[in-house]
């Protein structure tokens, strides 16, 4: 999957490995930074990266188009919709969210409390001295050393949800025979839903397909108009 990737990289967005972009694939089995400049037209997803093995950055999860390349670890596949909002140009919230990953390449959910100041000049955010010490005793009052993401945002950004639409029409295209219903190749298509939190009651299932989207929309159900969900093998 590691050359699979690079040429895809390559193939698709015009770009090499390269250590240092702005948005990136990180390979965690390789350690290497597969880089883009900026957003891109067509997206990317990849189970790889519900299973830990690699991190998607945001220029590839947030494309132009509402389209999505879908790598699974043997196979690509294509997810779309037609709503263009869903490529809106993003909330403060989740541009706050990008810059603050990008200093949690290994996405552990926090940054070390020396990175705050950093952060928070990307964001121009105010940044004097005085004012990011309180920040830190504030966002870690046990003086652990580090920065959770989720305070982060509560204390810059509260009660900012997504840009997108809450429900959408997708469709999901495997041009293999053998992955498709009755051996014939065909878009499938569903219904997205994207909740605000995660509720029990409502899941709809857990299949590789639903697994992948999750990177990029956490709390997304999936409502397909066919008896099973498309394969991404």
């Amino acid at each position: 999957m590691s050359e699979l990737t690079k040429e895809l990289v390559e193939l698709v967005w015009g770009t090499k490995s390269s250590p240092g972009l702005s948005d990136t694939i990180f390979c965690r089995w390789t350690q290497e930074l597969l880089g883009i400049h900026e957003q891109a037209a067509v997206g990317f997803l990849t189970l790889m990266e519900a299973l830990r093995y690699c991190k998607v950055g945001s220029y590839l999860k947030s494309p132009k188009f509402p389209i999505w390349i879908v790598g699974s670890e043997t196979h690509l596949t294509v997810f779309f919709a037609k709503d263009m909002a869903l490529v809106a140009p993003e909330a403060p919230s989740e541009q706050a969210r990008r810059v603050f990953q990008t200093y949690d390449p290994e996405d552990n959910g926090f940054i070390p409390d020396s990175l705050l100041e950093d952060v928070m000049k990307a964001l121009d955010l105010v940044s004097d001295p005085e004012y990011i010490n309180l920040m830190k005793n504030k966002l870690d009052p046990e003086g652990l050393g580090i920065i959770l993401l989720g305070p982060f945002l509560q204390e810059f950004f509260p009660d900012q949800g997504s840009s997108g639409p809450e429900s959408f029409t997708v469709y999901h295209y495997n041009g293999l025979k053998q992955s498709n219903h009755s051996e014939k190749v065909m878009y499938v298509e569903g219904t997205a839903v994207i909740m605000g939190f995660e509720d029990p009651m409502l899941q709809t299932d857990d299949t590789p397909i639903k697994r992948c989207l999750q990177t990029k929309w956490p709390y997304i159900e999936l409502l397909w108009t066919t008896d099973r969900s498309p394969s991404l093998n």
